[in-house]
């Protein structure tokens, strides 16, 4: 399978030969999906709970024969707090119903080669149009994928620059729609540093950095990988494959050592 190399004209310089990893017939969604749950729970900090908490009381029943509930009170007179009830799951203060322990085993795991495999049905993902169609991407309808650009793209350090370049190569619109869509986070996570929920953008994929990631740190929804950084939530974030990608010259033929 031959495809075009673009220029940061988008001008067609010559066609070369893709890596067998893009001809995979089938792609299996399901593994991939396994493949980033287990990447989202390796993330996951083990937590707990005091054993004593909740505990902390002398409080007990009185029994029966008072008219209450025989749910544990809080001694003593004349104190707001005296008589009420504690200790108990159900009442102020009590303890918890089968508290979190740090025992509890988070990370789902998954082996090695099926690991691999689906960052390969990942890759082969982002050259099939319906996927990337589906994923909701916009991009000029003259493109086709994967698409592949001149090396000159990774010397590329100043944001004005990737832009006019991202305008000419007619994928400008889906930066614009990543901008757009980002949205104020409903619920406390905003109060506990994930305030924005953003849309993914472009990945850009590359041999080595000589100033690419720097010109698109700012740029929403955008993403800079080396071929060894390629994972299934950089390729399918959200377990959803076929993210519009960028690779370079460069990239395809490492990536031809790498799953050969």
């Amino acid at each position: 399978m031959k495809v075009p190399v673009l220029d940061l004209s988008k001008r067609k310089v010559k066609r070369i030969t893709l890596p067998p990893v893009f001809s995979i017939p089938f792609i299996r969604v399901d593994l991939i999906q396994r493949a980033v749950i287990s990447a989202l729970t390796a993330r996951i900090q083990p937590k707990g709970r005091d054993p004593m908490a909740g505990k902390r009381t002398s409080a007990e029943s009185w029994g029966v024969g008072y008219d209450l509930s025989r749910v544990p009170r809080v001694k003593g007179e004349r104190h707001p707090r005296a008589g009420t009830g504690a200790f108990a799951p159900f009442t102020v203060g009590g303890r918890m119903c089968f508290p979190l322990t740090t025992e509890k085993i988070w990370h789902e795991k998954i082996n090695k080669k099926e690991r691999k495999q689906a960052i390969m049905h990942a890759i082969a993902a982002t050259a099939r149009l319906e996927f990337v169609k589906e994923r909701g991407h916009l991009f000029g309808e003259d493109i086709s994928l994967p698409v592949v650009v001149v090396d000159k793209l990774e010397e590329i350090s100043k944001t004005r620059e990737l832009r006019e370049i991202l305008k000419k190569l007619s994928l400008w619109e889906d930066v614009e729609r990543a901008k757009k869509g980002i949205r104020i986070r409903a619920g406390k996570g905003k109060m506990r540093g994930r305030r924005y929920k953003k849309p993914k953008s472009i990945l850009f994929v590359i041999s080595q950095d000589k100033g690419l990631r720097k010109a698109a740190r700012n740029l929403p929804g955008v993403d800079v990988a080396t071929v060894e950084e390629l994972n299934v939530l950089l390729l399918a974030p959200g377990g959803h494959p076929g993210r519009l990608t960028v690779w370079t010259e460069s990239a395809i033929k490492k990536l031809a050592e790498h799953f050969s």
